[in-house]
């Protein structure tokens, strides 16, 4: 079910937003509007459905729309046409024609927000500041510090709930709005570039532990980010846009390996392929493998090789004749069990990092399949073919 459901969504700022959306409609660039009216066009003909429990990063770069469409979800964006429905229970509320009251119960109850600045109150302890949303609808103070002691608990702030926001870190800080945004306890979630303002490192400590958060609060999140690579590690999809329109939505996967337009594809075009491709995307399948007599060559160089049934279930892995261990191993699997020598086979939904320690580990090509039937490998080259990007003109040729 779709939490929240976009459909041909203009936002236009400015007096004139009848004569802006002809003239858009007319099929004129958004620079020509500004000429035209003095309106800015934020976001023009966006569709778009973001799923209950889902991760959906909006990426662009500065004054691409991203931040406009994300306020237009809890109505601090006017919606000049088209619709935005949110879920509330049984029933949907249009933010594009909805009353104050409405509104005032989406903000109060169904949606939370994160800012990149953590506006936090400086008069406020940690404790009050997390409990601050709770207060607004009237939570007794008992109650809300209760909720609030536990969702700092949950973001590692217990002991510095008596402090105030001067006294902690900028990631201290950005973790306080975290834990306000889950004290609401809303089943929604915006965060406008939550972690930009942040040391890499400090970056990507909060990166991991909104995921850990995420796995056990399953809250649908939308999520604003410039930064490519922080979109492919938290992502569940991810929406990229320009000049206040939507070029490309799409699992992280087939942004990376499916551009559709070289804007797009400019802009993966320097991430780290490890971090977001699996093995199936880039493996070399059974039927390009050389045949060595009844074999399939794994590693031309030292004639590792493969037999298999009839129906593609491993017989056995040789070298050079000599038979060599085959371990299976899945994710979660520690990879201190990996030996030298030992032949590994894992599923190919494995990420590409995970592959790539398994044949540093083992010195072996990885063999990807389910139950001992064989559906392809991972060999250097395609290793290399990652690294050096070479996976789009494979890929989409």
């Amino acid at each position: 079910m779709s939490a929240i459901s976009i459909k041909n969504l203009d936002v236009i700022f400015g007096e004139q937003a009848t004569q802006s959306l002809a003239l858009l409609d007319e099929g004129k660039t958004r620079q020509e509007v500004i000429d035209a009216t003095g309106d800015v066009v934020g976001v023009h003909d966006v569709s778009l459905d973001i799923e209950e429990g889902e991760i959906c990063v909006l990426m662009g770069l500065s004054g691409s729309g991203k931040s406009s469409l994300l306020r237009a979800i809890n109505g601090l964006n006017t919606i000049s046409r088209g619709s935005l429905e949110v879920q509330d229970g049984e029933q949907s509320i249009d933010l594009a024609s909805c009353d104050t009251t409405a509104l005032r119960h989406l903000r109060t109850n169904r949606i939370s927000m994160v800012f990149q600045k953590f506006a936090l109150m400086p008069w406020l302890t940690v404790l009050d500041n997390a409990a601050f949303g709770l207060e607004m609808q009237g939570i007794g103070k008992a109650e809300r510090r209760r909720r609030a002691e536990e969702k700092l608990e949950m973001v590692g702030l217990s002991e510095w709930k008596s402090k105030y926001p001067h006294e902690l870190s900028g990631g201290m800080q950005q973790r306080v709005g975290l834990a306000r945004a889950f004290t609401m306890d809303s089943d929604i979630l915006l965060m406008d570039e939550p972690f930009s303002a942040l040391d890499p490192l400090i970056r990507s400590q909060l990166q991991d532990e909104l995921l850990e958060l995420q796995r056990q609060l399953n809250k649908t999140i939308v999520f604003v980010s410039h930064d490519l690579d922080e979109a492919l590690k938290i992502g569940n999809n991810i929406a990229i846009m320009e000049s206040g329109q939507l070029i490309q939505h799409g699992k992280p996967e087939d942004i990376v390996l499916k551009p559709n337009s070289q804007y797009v594809k400019d802009f993966v075009a320097h991430t780290n392929p490890l971090n977001v491709l699996r093995g199936r995307s880039l493996m070399t399948g059974v039927s390009e493998l050389e045949s060595l007599g009844e074999m399939l060559v794994l590693n031309q160089h030292d004639k590792t090789c493969v037999s298999t049934t009839v129906e593609g279930e491993i017989m056995a892995v040789t070298r050079q004749n000599e038979s060599l261990a085959l371990q299976q191993w899945q994710e979660g699997d520690s990879l201190e069990t990996l030996e030298q020598d030992k032949v590994v086979m894992t599923t190919p939904d494995i990420s590409m990092r995970e592959a790539l320690e398994i044949r540093y580990r083992t010195g072996q090509p990885v063999l990807l399949g389910t139950e001992r039937r064989l559906e392809g490998i991972l060999s250097d080259n395609d290793f290399y073919h990652a690294l050096l990007g070479k996976h789009f003109s494979a890929k989409l040729a």
